[in-house]
């Protein structure tokens, strides 16, 4: 447990998962936090990556206003159905599985398994920041699993941080993480013709200053400079390493819970769930301030 104060000499109870990366965040309601608290708050994610709330009670602005402390938002993407967003919170992205009373599904992603990702790493300038909030989830299954992207790179054998200094990686903009094809996109399987950003392999957080891997997603992934056949090899390496259990923590989900996670240096997937249960999550993301750099 690690209590920290903020100025008004109110505790905020900081707890490490004791996993490689991510807290809980115990003691505080994010409808009412003050500058103090926030500023407390904004540490703990540089500190660990993912910070976990429980028990939260926030409505769609509620969700928004708490969002836009961390900077400009984000509007959502086009979800796969051909929606966009909830009407009149254009920020909020709709994950799930639930269909509504028109046939269609009212969220992105399905049921199924939603691989290992960094959010809109396929854009030039990815979002920062992504959080998630729990309105329904089901009984089992559908759990987050976070990877630590510093720990990842810091891990590596020296020869192979050697090998990927100053490589790109092309991050492919064809598919979402639950294998949908995005909204007005051909379908293609060769990455080196994929529609997608190019950007540093080996990325330096900007707040930080800690280097990082980053993969983005592996469907489609390129190494430009490389033949295919040596792309395919040297990645196929770096996400056995990236991806392993050490590296990772889990979210068992519950009602009211708010997630909230660094894209700049975390990676993320989520379990499948019995299609037959619901779950219901809004989610925002904040801009990013600059292109990954190295």
């Amino acid at each position: 447990m690690n209590g920290k104060m903020d100025q008004s000499g109110a505790r905020i109870d900081v707890r490490p998962t004791g996993a490689a990366l991510g807290a809980e965040i115990r003691g505080v309601d994010l409808r009412t936090i003050d500058e103090a608290t926030f500023r407390v708050l904004h540490q703990a994610w540089l500190d660990h990556s993912v910070l976990l709330f429980r028990s939260q009670t926030l409505e769609d602005e509620d969700l928004i206003r708490f969002s836009r402390r961390f900077g400009d938002l984000d509007i959502a993407p086009v979800q796969e159905t051909g929606r966009r967003f909830v009407e009149g919170y254009p920020e909020i992205y709709v994950v799930s599985n639930v269909v509504g009373a028109d046939g269609e599904p009212i969220g992105s992603l399905g049921a199924g398994e939603a691989v290992w990702h960094t959010d809109m790493s396929y854009l030039p300038q990815p979002p920062k920041m992504s959080m998630l909030y729990a309105l329904e989830v089901p009984p089992s299954g559908g759990d987050t699993g976070f990877s630590n992207m510093y720990a990842a790179y810091d891990g590596l054998p020296e020869a192979l941080k050697r090998r990927i200094d100053g490589l790109q990686i092309k991050h492919d903009g064809t598919y979402n993480s639950g294998g949908y094809l995005r909204q007005g996109v051909t379908a293609t399987d060769d990455p080196r013709t994929s529609p997608g950003a190019i950007h540093p392999l080996v990325c330096t957080h900007p707040e930080t200053g800690r280097r990082n891997l980053y993969l983005g997603r592996r469907r489609n992934a390129y190494l430009p400079g490389l033949s295919l056949d040596e792309s395919e090899a040297l990645l196929d390496e770096l996400w056995r390493h990236a991806t392993r259990d050490e590296l990772g923590w889990y979210n068992r989900w519950q009602v009211g819970d708010l997630v909230l996670w660094d894209n700049r240096c975390t990676m993320h997937r989520r379990n499948p769930f019995a299609p037959d249960s619901r779950r219901v999550m809004h989610r925002t993301q904040v801009q990013g301030q600059a292109r990954p750099a190295a």
